[in-house]
């Protein structure tokens, strides 16, 4: 039998759960503890998965053994729990989002940077698992094989994140400044703010609006209109929202060779016979316009996907595989950065440049959670069936 990784799981609740059943699932990994403050809990799963029960993080890294944490914690934990893990000379996985606001992602990424100094072979992942998704893949194939050449506009409307007001009942910490840190842009959507980044960068500028409690009993936003402005021109428009459904997944990619369309689990291409930059220069009519080719674009959509593909990456690569990543967790701040800047563009109602969002935010975000007079109702509940939440 090969090596296994002593691996220690913090944080029990929706997500946690899914990552035990994972985790016991794996022949290279040895669950050595399992941990969350709620002691019910962790006894109940420590006894599923045959391991022990922690109800302190730091007791855990200290007495379990372990080397590497999996982070499955109430947002701002995710700091403080990944800086100590560094300091121990531990593998670290983090659940999305790596940090409330841009300078706690900073803290993170420097603790593992100076571990990695003595430890070069420290590893960090973020559970990005929509990277691993089918659709998405090949998009960033056609993206980085040039076919679209310069890329002019892209609009992403994701309104598939539906949620009742029960589902932000169901915990004390959901939807509250104090709490989560934030509304969709924190929760729901750090894995859409990440595809965009993967597939088209940060961009520079941003100018957006943000609705605040529109559609449910919360303190933070649930709906996001964004315009993205990159440094090389592009334009990105972003809309999402956890209030409508049926809800829309369309991201239209449009390029000087084409356009590029995901809806429906169908990807269409629309070739251009020339450049429309191009006839935009050379055309002498004055209603000009170029011949397209629309072809469907297979993709492989059973290929293996989702939070497993994640952990058995991070996984092999602790234990001294060769094997990349799904997502090094220092690019999780890139999808930060964006949150943290459609939400300064709306506190301050005009366009921000993202790289003077880390301080700003940060003292935006303690001035709500000190005037925050919002009180909460809780109906602490679990899940029943957390797939439903993913995208597939």
């Amino acid at each position: 039998m090969g090596k296994k990784l002593k691996l220690g799981l913090v944080g029990l609740g929706n997500m946690g759960s899914v990552h035990v059943k994972n985790l016991m699932q794996m022949e290279n990994v040895e669950l050595v503890g399992v941990c969350d403050i709620v002691h019910e809990k962790a006894d109940r799963f420590a006894k599923e998965a045959h391991t022990t029960a922690y109800y302190d993080s730091t007791d855990m890294m200290e007495r379990a053994g372990l080397e590497a944490i999996q982070i499955a914690v109430p947002h701002y934990d995710h700091t403080t729990i990944s800086v100590e893990a560094f300091h121990r000379g531990l593998h670290v996985l983090c659940e999305k989002p790596l940090a409330v606001h841009i300078n706690d992602a900073l803290k993170s990424i420097r603790a593992y940077e100076d571990a990695l100094k003595k430890n070069p072979s420290l590893v960090f992942g973020i559970m990005f698992q929509e990277r691993t998704l089918p659709h998405y893949r090949k998009i960033k194939e056609i993206l980085d094989s040039g076919l679209l050449g310069r890329l002019t506009r892209v609009t992403w409307i994701d309104t598939t994140r539906f949620r009742s007001q029960f589902y932000y009942n169901s915990g004390g910490w959901r939807a509250t400044w104090a709490g989560e840190g934030g509304g969709i842009l924190t929760n729901q959507c750090p894995h859409t703010l990440d595809m965009y980044q993967w597939l088209f960068g940060v961009p520079k500028t941003i100018s957006a609006y943000a609705a605040i409690g529109k559609y449910h009993d919360i303190e933070v936003e649930d709906e996001v209109s964004a315009c993205l402005i990159h440094e090389n021109g592009m334009i990105g428009n972003l809309i999402v929202t956890t209030a409508e459904s049926p809800g829309t997944n369309r991201l239209e990619i449009a390029g000087e060779n084409g356009k590029l369309v995901y809806e429906d689990n169908r990807l269409t291409l629309w070739k251009n016979e020339m450049s429309m930059l191009k006839l935009i220069e050379v055309s002498d009519q004055l209603f000009d316009h170029i011949r397209t080719h629309e072809e469907e674009v297979p993709y492989a959509s059973d290929a293996p996907s989702g939070h497993k593909v994640v952990i058995d990456r991070f996984v092999r690569r602790a234990l001294g595989e060769d094997c990349p990543l799904i997502a090094d967790g220092r690019e999780g701040l890139n999808s930060v950065e964006i949150a943290n800047g459609i939400m300064m563009s709306h506190f301050d109602q005009h366009p921000v440049e993202i790289a003077a969002c880390g301080d700003e935010f940060e003292r935006k975000l303690k001035e709500l959670i000190a005037s925050s007079r919002y009180v909460k109702t809780v109906r602490e509940t679990a899940a029943d069936n957390m797939e439903d939440s993913f995208s597939k």
